[in-house]
């Protein structure tokens, strides 16, 4: 038979734990953690919004120059109006298309597979400017589009509006 030594093992506190002391600090450590990391995530949101944004705005001014080459070099039909100079009437027509020149009447010319969303307005709206616009002007002529830009009220970090960009 063999005996089973209780010395060996340390004896058990009932109340062995943490105390009030104990808890205070390792929640004043967890909330000193958690309020540097919130601005730190803020921070990361709004660099990742802007980078959407010149993207964003990217995409469409490429579309527009596109269109402009294309109806410079005769590609595309007669142009929608005498004031548009050979800029797309609205922005929905580079997603809808335009008939190309000596193209079948089917023949459509896309230029965005659809109007990016507006990463700061979290909507496919778009300020607008003609060509005959003031190129800071918050309001489209109706002309042509020659310009677009965000209807964003906010301001980068380097306090450039976003509407400006």
């Amino acid at each position: 038979m063999s005996a089973v030594k209780t010395a060996d093992r340390p004896a058990r506190n009932p109340r062995s734990g943490m105390t009030l002391v104990e808890l205070i600090v390792a929640f004043t450590i967890l909330l000193v953690l958690t309020s540097m990391a919130v601005p730190l995530a803020r921070s990361n949101v709004r660099r990742l919004q802007e980078r959407q944004l010149r993207e964003a705005l990217s995409e469409i001014r490429k579309a527009i120059d596109k269109y402009k080459d294309y109806a410079d070099s005769g590609k595309l039909g007669p142009p929608d109006g005498v004031d548009t100079f050979n800029y797309p009437k609205t922005l929905e027509a580079l997603v809808d298309g335009v008939k190309g020149a000596g193209q079948g009447a089917d023949t459509k010319i896309k230029f965005l597979r659809r109007i990016p969303l507006d990463p700061m307005t979290r909507t496919r709206e778009w300020g607008i400017r003609s060509m005959q616009d003031d190129p800071k002007s918050q309001g489209w002529g109706g002309q042509n589009v020659f310009d677009v830009y965000t209807k964003s009220n906010g301001k980068a970090a380097d306090g450039t509006p976003y509407s400006e960009w």
